[in-house]
């Protein structure tokens, strides 16, 4: 049997909706700093081979930081990340703004040093390496495409 018209059965409820995941902005930069110190503390064995017997070389390397291993150690997705960032209030803001800066540096700085792959790195970051040269002749615009290498093989004589 469905409920009445007009009625107010909702008024008698102690809540409406469900629970917050992180009730004040202090809670989630808490469970950040979590993630980053978890994250500081893994590492990772990167392998290369030196010298002229090619001795097998394990580097120890830290772990990235990333977005998605940060929602997956706090038990969200990415959209909800996303969705709780663009609807959040101005403490919330202020958190999640300092927390994908604190992400971006590290893999930047990271990369920098050559641990990481930069190109790699470059791609996610959303940085890229454009060269187009812009030249004026009378008047008219000509846009030169960036240069494209191409390796050319031998040619035996």
């Amino acid at each position: 049997m469905a409920a009445p018209k007009g009625n107010k059965f909702w008024k008698l409820r102690s809540k409406h909706g469900r629970k917050k995941i992180f009730e004040t902005p202090e809670i989630i930069l808490q469970a950040c700093y979590e993630y980053f110190d978890h994250q500081s503390r893994q590492v990772w064995n990167k392998i290369e081979y030196k010298g002229r017997e090619l001795k097998r070389v394990e580097i120890p390397t830290p772990a990235p930081f990333t977005m998605t291993g940060m929602c997956l150690f706090l038990g969200v997705n990415t959209r909800y990340f996303t969705e709780f960032e663009k609807n959040c209030s101005v403490g919330f803001s202020d958190v999640i703004k300092h927390v994908r800066e604190v992400i971006y540096t590290q893999k930047f700085e990271v990369a920098a040093v050559g641990v990481y792959n930069a190109n790699i790195i470059a791609r996610d970051l959303g940085l890229f390496d454009k060269k187009e040269v812009d030249i004026t002749s009378q008047g008219q615009t000509v846009n030169i495409p960036p240069i494209e290498w191409v390796r050319l093989s031998k040619t035996k004589k």
